[in-house]
């Protein structure tokens, strides 16, 4: 959740049963910082980091972290108009997930061909994505965060392209149109279809709809709106 998932918010909702937090989203290039300072004006949360100082400021943010909870895996969401920044960002020690955003469908971010933008053009997101794969450090992991059910855009497929890069996980923000849940049978035809390790995402509330997801089979979940105030009113180890 940009503007909110920072090392504070992480502080306090840990101890709730996390085993990985998602820092971020960080818009890492010139354009996406233009862009993310557009969203701030018009009102919505975002984090603006000089880009001179992204670096420094991310490594710190793990730190606050790794130094409470060494145990939790640590995943920054990067916004990106070419692979060279967030590969800068992926020398970070102590960073665990390099989270490749493919997901914010803010005008903003479309306009210059980034997040769910990304999801059209199948051949630029496979290059993008297996160009990071290659240049990560070895012992991190590659996640895509995509936004499900996009107009015009085949969710296998992209499920598929995304397992041919290289990635590690993919992180489904499982949405539907005029649906109140997530689309689990999205879930179920990809977790069918690839052998990619699926987080699934959207109206995770409690224990119950946790376990729905994964029955569906995702392979992990994650939580954000449920836990926008910091607080989580179950355990999510329980799931």
């Amino acid at each position: 959740m940009a503007g909110i998932t920072d090392s504070n918010f992480a502080l306090k909702v840990i101890p709730y049963g996390f085993d990985v937090f998602t820092l971020g989203g960080y818009n890492t290039d010139y354009k996406t910082v233009i862009a993310g300072e557009k969203i701030l004006k018009r009102g919505r949360s975002e984090f603006i980091i000089p880009l001179e100082e992204l670096y420094s400021y991310i490594e710190n943010e793990i730190n606050i972290i790794k130094n409470r909870h060494p145990e939790i895996k640590i995943s920054v969401n990067l916004r990106a108009t070419s692979p060279d920044s967030i590969i800068a960002i992926s020398k970070i020690n102590n960073l665990d997930i390099i989270e490749i955003n493919a997901h914010c469908r803010q005008k903003e971010f479309l306009d210059i061909g980034c997040g769910q933008n990304m999801l059209n053009d199948l051949n630029n997101l496979n290059d993008f994505v297996s160009e990071v794969v290659k240049k990560v450090k070895s012992n991190q992991k590659v996640s895509v965060k995509v936004r499900a059910n996009v107009k015009n855009v085949d969710n296998l497929i992209v499920a598929k392209e995304i397992e041919n890069s290289g990635a590690d996980y993919i992180h489904i923000d499982a949405m539907k149109p005029g649906v109140p849940n997530a689309d689990f049978n999205l879930i179920k035809e990809i977790s069918n279809e690839t052998d990619i390790f699926i987080i699934g995402n959207n109206s995770i509330i409690d224990i119950e709809s946790g376990k729905r997801m994964i029955d569906a089979g995702a392979s992990g979940i994650s939580i954000a709106r449920a836990l926008i105030d910091g607080k989580l009113n179950f355990d999510i180890s329980k799931i």
